[in-house]
This record gives C-alpha cells, sequence and structure tokens, in this order.
C-alpha cells in the first residue's frame, strides 16, 4: 500500500506496537480491537493514575508526573515505532515516550484529544466529540469495534448450548447506566423491562439480558423484576469469568441497546441485525408518577444515589448547551446516524424492511490510515 508524503520508513517489519491502556474500559476495548485489527505484533501497557493528579495532565504538556511507575508497566526501551491510546490523561505520558525514543514514534488517539492535532499523527474520532475537520483527524460514523466472524462463531458455539431451551428468536437486552446527560434509574429500569418483554411476547421469543459496568445494582434488580418473558439475565460483575457479551451478539436475532452507550450500539450494528434504541429518557421518568417517584426507592443510600446521578445528568445537559464542546459530547449525533442509515429505529417503532444492512468500514478505515503512516524499507 503507497505510504503517506512523509511516512516513516522502517528497515524492520512489522512495526512495534504499544497498546497503551487508560482509565475507561469502553476505551481501551477500541485501543485493543484497533490494535488487534492491524495484525501486528503489540505490547500492551497498563498506567496506575496518581490520586488528585488530573490538573497535572493539564498544565504539564509531557511527563510522568501523573501515573505510579512503580504500578505502572514498564516503559522502557525497547521503544515502539508505534502508540495507540486514549483519554487525557494518557496524553503526557505518550509524548514522553515519543521523546525518549532514538527514531520516530507515530502517536494514534482514539476519541477526543485535549492538545492540539499537530501533537499527534491520527486521531480517530466519531461525531459525538464535536471535533473540526484537520487533515489530522479521522472521522468515522462510529467506534472502532472488536466484532469479527471469527469471535462471532466461537462465542457462537460456546452459548447456544446453554441458551437452547430458550424460545426462538432470541432479542439481546444491552443496558448501560448512568453516562452524561442519561440515568438508569429503577424506573426507567422498570420500563425498558416492560418494553423489552412486550417484544419477546409480540415475537413468541425470549430475552438474553446483560448489564454492564454502568448499570446500578438497584436498577439492575428492578430490571430484572420487570420482565415476565423467557429470559437468560447477566448480571456484570468484574469478578464474573463466563461473560456472555459476544454469544448474545452472535445469537440474537435482533438487539435493544440503551441510548448512553456508543460503544454498544457501534457493536451491536456491527452484528448487521435489527437494533432498537431504548431511550433512557423518553418519558423523564423522575417527574412522571405513572413510571415511579424518588420514593420508590426506599434506602437513604439509594436516593442519594438517585438524586447524584440526575443532578450529574442535568448539569451535562447544560453544558451540552453551551457552545465548548470540548466539555461534553453528544451521542444524539450517533443516534442520528444510526437511524437516518437504517441501522437502527427506537424501541417501540418497527424496523423497516430492505436488503441485509452492509458491514460497518470503520475500523478497516482506521487501520487503512494507521498502515498509511509506513513503509517498508526494500531489500
Amino acid at each position: 500500500m503507497p505510504a503517506e508524503p512523509g511516512a516513516t520508513l522502517l528497515t524492520h517489519w512489522p512495526p512495534r506496537v504499544w497498546a497503551v491502556l487508560c482509565y475507561r474500559s469502553g476505551d481501551n476495548t477500541q485501543i485493543l480491537s484497533l490494535t488487534e485489527a492491524l495484525g501486528w505484533p503489540f505490547e500492551i501497557k497498563r498506567l496506575a493514575y496518581k490520586q488528585r493528579k488530573v490538573a497535572i495532565n493539564l498544565l504539564r504538556g509531557t511527563g510522568l508526573a501523573g501515573i505510579d511507575i512503580n504500578r505502572s508497566s514498564p516503559l522502557v526501551p525497547p521503544w515502539p515505532d508505534l502508540i495507540i491510546s486514549a483519554a487525557f490523561r494518557n496524553e503526557p505520558v505518550c509524548r514522553w515516550i515519543q521523546r525518549q525514543a532514538d527514531h520516530t514514534v507515530r502517536y494514534v488517539h482514539i476519541g477526543r484529544p485535549w492538545a492540539r492535532f499537530d501533537n499527534f499523527d491520527l486521531v480517530i474520532t466519531v461525531s459525538e466529540y464535536r471535533l473540526a475537520r484537520h487533515p489530522k483527524v479521522l472521522h468515522n460514523d462510529l467506534s472502532i469495534h472488536g466484532v469479527t466472524a471469527a469471535r462471532l462463531a466461537e462465542a457462537a458455539a460456546q452459548w447456544a448450548p446453554r441458551l437452547a431451551e430458550l424460545p426462538r428468536p432470541y432479542i439481546a437486552v444491552l443496558v448501560g447506566g448512568y453516562s452524561g446527560p442519561y440515568t438508569l434509574d429503577r424506573p426507567t429500569a422498570e420500563r425498558l423491562g416492560r418494553q423489552a418483554s412486550a417484544l419477546a411476547y409480540e415475537l413468541g421469543g425470549s430475552l438474553l439480558v446483560t448489564t454492564s459496568a454502568r448499570t446500578p445494582r438497584a436498577s439492575a434488580a428492578a430490571l430484572r423484576a420487570a420482565i415476565d418473558a423467557p429470559v437468560y439475565f447477566f448480571q456484570w460483575t468484574r469478578q464474573a469469568s463466563d461473560n456472555p457479551y459476544y454469544g448474545y451478539l452472535a445469537l440474537a436475532d435482533s438487539l435493544i441497546v440503551t441510548c448512553d452507550s456508543a460503544s454498544m450500539l457501534t457493536e451491536a450494528c456491527a452484528t448487521r441485525k435489527p437494533v432498537y434504541i431504548f431511550d433512557l429518557d423518553e418519558h423523564h421518568t423522575a417527574s412522571n408518577p405513572a413510571l415511579g417517584h424518588p420514593g420508590a426507592i426506599q434506602s437513604s443510600a439509594g436516593w442519594r444515589d438517585w438524586r447524584f446521578h440526575h443532578l450529574k445528568a442535568a448539569l451535562y445537559q447544560q453544558m451540552m448547551r453551551l457552545p465548548l464542546p470540548r466539555l461534553s459530547r453528544d451521542i444524539r449525533l450517533v443516534h442520528e446516524y444510526l437511524i437516518t442509515s437504517g441501522r437502527a429505529v427506537w424501541l417501540g417503532q418497527p424496523f423497516p424492511p430492505g436488503p441485509p444492512l452492509p458491514p460497518l468500514e470503520d475500523t478497516q478505515r482506521a487501520v487503512t490510515r494507521i498502515r498509511a503512516l509506513f513503509k517498508q524499507a526494500a531489500g
């Protein structure tokens, strides 16, 4: 493949790659998925962050002051030719790695960077971050994902026997939680349970439900209690080693995804199956007496949690109205793309008939741009 002007000429091949993980699981999934899609050998570098050192990452452009070196992966030679990372607390560290090497180290950032674009070799972003157009910015339609035919086939073989007693069709329900302007309180979780059950009864099938790291326990319990259709229910925990997520993606005939997670929406759409978006704000459950009220949360701790997250969501919604796109993301732009492109509809609306949906091309588009940063020496 022809390299871009100024592409790095390497005397060894393939390039040495470091995947520098961050503090958000969704970003780490994208980092690893993109690194694996390149097909080059890579090392995973995990960083341990110092408490109350966020300001260091903003005020110091380059350095390791924001991480605990002793608890982080070794950052020592041989230095990489390529860094793939995300999140603003990783930016000073990645620039420090570039400065230590005696050769050019390309730096690819996923998401929204805080430094100027000229500090990166490539920024891979999506519409929700509202970045300006720039030669070093790749504007993808959806997030990077790791949903491959091989991974789905392996997961299907593992989970098909365990779900065989449930009636088909299978409807996977992928549940997020509190994020940005959205909240998943108990009334909203109950509404999801009722609507998902209604769809399962309408189709004569069953639900395959999974919560996630951001799903509050009380909301997960409310969701489980509200479901009255045949169901396999998985409640996410850090200790769980047998996660059915990819099995659900592989075996589902259709999927319901809460609107707060761009990553889960992307992964669901990567299956090329009908995707229904569940709107967490559809009925404004905080003030709708038909769907519950603050008194429905019994414990004082639960009430405090409800107030805290609803306040955060309200503040975030106000921030989105200000001309400060760097301080917020607007996932509604992702929803708009999915619906206008025919890849998804809101839950409760019919999925339009038509030919099979085309595959997503965002990950391959990113791979092509990264490969163009390098060229191999002849000989």
